[in-house]
């Protein structure tokens, strides 16, 4: 025998601190589901809070809040009509105060939880028990772990029952733990709210791991993510639901909201199934019994969404990361710096994707070292996009500095990148847009960047962007529809600081230099493993040398999207006065 349950996950967008905001947003998704019939809907981690919501949890207050938003969802929900329904949503709890100092081994605390709201009460709630503390993660500087596994004994109308097992997150990156002890506790399935950001090919790796997991809990597992942008993360959805013997069974589309509507057939429920404390952890059967009816008509089906190309991937990731930090920062407009290169015409077209030509400005500040084919460059770039293009000019402010400083050689070029600065932060000032900054992550990395100069702006595209991916993006979105022209592309790139300027007169080719920053930067490997992939001895040192020496200028740039394993900021905390150096 087997029971049909309805099950609909809700692939949303939350915003950190808007507690209100994000309650609305379960309540707009719920009633979608209770119209599409469903039994149970899932909404992502920290949904009432967002996520991650960092050191809000030591705030008393916040925590508090959270707490009195779920009862207030709890209620709203059953005064909408849509008592019924199971809603399973993440929030932040505490059953003591936060863990500091001489008490971190205190066994309560603020908790990363979730609860499974239905008729108007909080029915069960689970806290998570794998605390990630590795790349952007910090959870065991916040949380204290949950020990004890819900599972949710549903009964349906006509006596039908099914366990359902909860769990969040970094639960189902790990072996053991909840998802073994689901498979002691004779689970049908395992649901799993996550806020799992996005880096190039995670959708890879994340349907080879829930398949595991639902060998291990021998079970269904339904693994919900939100999508949307938070500071330098971004998140890209791609639900799914597989089947216990690993059959994808529906997946959701990456970087847009979706609800998918499900029908699973689940065994049921074993009366004999044991509680109490079972291997890791102790397991708390929860009952709840409800009027659902089994669907009639056709079966739900969500689908599988198609997957996308790793250029399309990236690019969307960079449209959301942008479009959600202005949006939910309070901003209408973004500005930059176009001098027809590639990095500016990318950070150009990804703006115009996220906010619309009419909110991006993009301004021409010409030097007497700019050449003409670059200020037309700019301007064709303001052509095929429509966004609002101005020109001014710098030589003669460069000059005025100049008439009363005495200047030459790079500080002469580091004053005409400040000089541009200033006007960009001008403008913004007088018009209130928000200023982008657009350097690169191989620029970023050996410091090839002016302070308070190009490196100015509040936020930055392309900070998690290697320059060999600068140029594929271009290319890719210039196949969705010709927005970056062909010869800011192709032509070598330069700054155009002195006279015939080439990226290349102070750094390797940048197929090379990334292949290096690959291997140093985000595989942490040391000289002698790079000299043995086959790297020049001498470029190597030399590479390690600017990388090690531009840490102080990392730490005051803008922040900017991650896309990779290991982006600038959160995942790489290196000190700045360090004399251990590569040799």
């Amino acid at each position: 025998m087997t029971a049909t349950l309805r099950l609909a996950l809700a692939q949303v967008n939350p915003t950190v601190g808007d507690l209100a905001g994000n309650a609305a947003i379960v309540r707009e998704w719920s009633a979608r589901a209770a119209e599409a019939g469903a039994h149970i809907a899932a909404f992502p981690e920290m949904m009432l809070t967002g996520y991650p919501v960092e050191d809000l949890v030591f705030r008393q207050s916040f925590v508090e809040a959270s707490q009195q938003a779920l009862v207030r969802l709890a209620a709203d929900l059953a005064a909408d009509g849509l008592g019924e329904l199971a809603v399973i949503v993440g929030f932040l709890d505490a059953d003591g105060p936060a863990r500091l100092g001489s008490d971190s081994t205190s066994p309560v605390g603020p908790r990363d939880s979730l609860a499974l709201l239905h008729r108007g009460v909080v029915a069960a709630h689970y806290h998570k028990h794998h605390l990630p503390n590795y790349g952007v993660f910090d959870e065991d500087r916040y949380f204290v772990p949950g020990d004890t596994l819900t599972v949710v004994r549903a009964q349906w109308a006509d006596g039908s029952q099914a366990d359902v097992a909860l769990t969040i997150c970094e639960d189902i990156w790990q072996a053991g733990g909840p998802f073994a002890v689901a498979a002691s506790a004779r689970v049908g399935l395992v649901i799993n709210i996550n806020g799992s950001p996005y880096e190039l090919n995670k959708d890879d790796v994340r349907l080879p791991l829930v398949q595991r997991r639902a060998a291990e809990a021998g079970a269904a597992v339904a693994y919900v993510n939100m999508i949307g942008g938070q500071d330098e993360l971004t998140f890209d959805g791609d639900s799914m639901i597989v089947a216990a013997d690993g059959t994808l069974l529906a997946r959701g589309p990456q970087f847009h909201q979706a609800l998918l509507v499900h029908d699973l057939h689940l065994p049921e429920a074993d009366p004999d199934a044991p509680a109490g404390h079972l291997g890791s952890m102790r397991v708390a059967r929860i009952p709840l019994t409800t009027s659902w009816a089994t669907p009639e008509g056709p079966a739900a089906d969500a689908g599988i969404a198609d997957r996308l190309g790793d250029e399309a991937e990236v690019w969307n990731a960079l449209v959301m990361g942008l479009r959600d930090y202005v949006r939910k920062n309070g901003a209408k407009s973004v500005l930059l710096g176009l001098s027809g290169g590639i990095d500016s015409s990318v950070v150009a077209a990804i703006a115009v994707d996220a906010l619309g030509a009419e909110h991006v400005v993009g301004v021409s500040m010409p030097s007497g070292h700019s050449s003409q084919h670059s200020r037309d460059d700019a301007a064709e770039m303001a052509r095929l996009t429509g966004l609002d293009y101005r020109v001014e000019p710098i030589q003669h402010m460069v000059d005025a500095f100049l008439s009363n400083l005495n200047l030459s050689g790079l500080a002469v070029e580091n004053l005409q990148a400040r000089v541009r600065a200033v006007i960009l932060m001008a403008l913004s000032n007088q018009e209130g847009h928000l200023v982008l900054t657009t350097g690169n992550k191989s620029e970023l990395a050996v410091g090839y960047s002016t302070l308070y100069g190009d490196s100015v702006g509040a936020f930055n595209p392309l900070k998690d962007v290697p320059k060999t991916l600068v140029w594929k993006l271009a290319h890719w979105r210039n196949t969705v529809g010709e927005v970056i022209p062909e010869n800011s592309i192709t032509k070598p790139p330069s700054a155009e600081l002195r006279p015939g300027q080439l990226d290349t007169d102070s750094l390797p080719p940048y197929d090379q230099l990334d292949a290096i920053l690959a291997g140093y930067v985000d595989g942490d490997q040391g000289r002698d493993e790079l000299v043995a992939e086959g790297h020049d001895p001498a470029l190597v040192d030399r590479i390690l040398r600017l990388v090690d020496g531009a840490e102080y200028k990392r730490r005051q740039s803008a922040p900017g999207t991650k896309i990779s394993f290991k982006a600038f900021g959160r995942d790489r905390r290196l000190p700045i006065t360090n004399r251990w150096r590569e040799s």
